[in-house]
């Protein structure tokens, strides 16, 4: 990459680039005719009365009450149904199915092989070939 970052250097260095009196007077009167925007001093909000934070406030504990009756509530009422059963290691082993696996271990034959070999070997090639085109 050296090599590539090198040789890139020396063709941006052969570029000449050369811009009219026409043109260059021409930007010059587009950066002049321009002027910097100038943003409006962003203004604070008005300040909130202390009545507005004491009722916020107010409302926030009113709902957390809330939430936490009807969950309460709920909780009350799923506990007057039917009892769960308790979670043992017994119970938990009775509820998994058993699954029979017959497991083999793959064993590559001597084609699979050879395709492999011939197929690293052209991957191989290839990367030479393009890293001589590309002059590496």
């Amino acid at each position: 990459m050296d090599k590539l970052a090198k040789r890139l250097r020396e063709d941006a260095g052969h570029i000449e680039a050369k811009v009219s009196d026409e043109l260059d007077h021409r930007i010059r009167a587009s950066l002049q005719g321009v002027t910097p925007v100038v943003e409006p001093q962003a203004s604070k909000p008005p300040a909130r009365p202390a009545s507005f934070w004491l009722a916020s406030s107010l409302t926030g504990i009113a709902a957390a009450a809330a939430v936490i009756a009807i969950i309460n509530s709920q909780q009350v009422s799923l506990q007057q149904q039917a009892p769960v059963p308790q979670a043992t290691p017994a119970n938990i082993l009775a509820a998994v199915p058993t699954i029979d696996l017959k497991t083999e271990t793959a064993v590559m034959t001597s084609p699979l092989q050879q395709e492999l070999d011939a197929l690293q070997a052209d991957i191989k090639k290839a990367e030479k070939l393009v890293r001589e085109e590309i002059g590496l």
